[in-house]
């Protein structure tokens, strides 16, 4: 189905590490069996930023970034099979599995062996449209939006989706201390799914006070500024010397990962849900506290088709406060003060709207 009339659309186009610009680019062909959609709101991920900063081993510049995007599709592929039709407003899921490795196969789809993700593979959300392969609606990545659901509520449903699985993980449970090391977008997340999957008591840690100003609102029961005290501790201090029973490492910080090993109770379970810096990635942990104490030791990354549905979910519901996240929202073309609000920490979360 022909609808789409433009031929050209502005995008931020990266050049080179921080360096960047917004200009006229080609509208993407509507890919076979694929869909084209009107960018509604594409939000700003930390692994854009890193990208940003250093490059990415499956980024060839120059590149369109962007993954967690909302938009309207405004053209039907050729021989387009799927149940969304010109119009729809849907919730993308950047990640293509391939369905046949033995992760796919088991049902774990977030470790397909041959994951492809849109802003990598196929260019990215800081865009007026965005191509949408095949291959990334087959496995149901893919959701239509709720009529009352904003768009840039809708954009971050990817990042939900990668929280939801590594609490999933740790089964984090009824009754359980939950500490969150680190209070950007991706720890206040954990803060409200911790609460909603019914923790008895969270605890969250950073080294920024106002980064926890913010995290304040999504309703801890304490906060711990890791640049006055001791967080090992303060967490030991809240939980009469037992420690917690799941800690979430939320920051891409070593010494984050040391702390969490450090804080946990005896049976407890660490979960390392921030990748680590390439040349920084081996902290030293002491084992004999992961062996003596029983620790699970955890790792996440990504999401599964199933996880999708259930972060849009979560959103409708209320219970992940959107409009505490999503701090800041800008036009694109006012991308540069964006990610200059994002990395010197003034915004929680940044969303772009074309």
């Amino acid at each position: 189905m022909k609808s789409r009339k433009k031929t050209t659309m502005d995008a931020v186009v990266v050049r080179a590490p921080m360096e960047f610009d917004y200009t006229s680019v080609p509208v993407p062909e509507t890919p076979k069996r694929g869909l084209l959609l009107r960018v509604l709101a594409c939000g700003l991920c930390g692994s854009d930023l890193r990208t940003l900063k250093s490059g990415h081993r499956k980024v060839k510049l120059p590149w369109i970034l962007g993954h967690e995007i909302a938009g309207r599709v405004v053209e039907e592929g050729e021989k387009y099979e799927g149940p969304w039709k010109t119009g729809d407003v849907l919730a993308v899921g950047p990640l293509a599995y391939c369905g046949t490795c033995d992760s796919c196969l088991k049902g774990r789809h977030e470790l397909c062996e041959h994951q492809k993700e849109i802003g990598q593979a196929w260019p990215g959300g800081f865009a007026g449209y965005i191509a949408v392969p095949y291959e990334c609606i087959r496995l149901g990545d893919i959701k239509k939006v709720p009529d009352d659901i904003a768009p840039e509520s809708a954009a971050v449903t990817e990042p939900v989706s990668s929280c939801i699985n590594a609490q999933e993980k740790a089964d984090v449970s009824l009754g359980d201390v939950v500490a969150i090391i680190g209070t950007g977008p991706i720890g206040c997340i954990h803060i409200s799914l911790a609460r909603a999957r019914g923790a008895f008591k969270i605890i969250a840690v950073d080294i920024n006070e106002e980064r926890l100003k913010l995290a304040r609102n999504f309703g801890p029961d304490h906060t711990v500024n890791a640049s006055i005290d001791d967080p090992v501790k303060e967490i030991r201090r809240l939980t009469d010397g037992k420690g917690a029973d799941v800690v979430i490492v939320a920051a891409p910080d070593p010494k984050a990962t040391v702390r969490a090993v450090e804080m946990a109770r005896k049976g407890g379970r660490v979960v390392q849900f921030a990748g680590l810096p390439k040349d920084d990635s081996s902290p030293p942990i002491d084992m004999n506290v992961v062996h003596y104490n029983g620790l699970d030791i955890v790792g996440t990354t990504t999401f599964a088709p199933r996880h999708f549905s259930m972060a849009l979910n979560l959103i409708a519901s209320g219970r992940i406060p959107i409009d505490k996240l999503v701090t800041h929202v800008f036009p694109l073309k006012r991308f540069e003060e964006g990610v200059k609000h994002a990395m010197e920490g003034r915004a929680l979360k940044v969303v772009f709207k074309p």
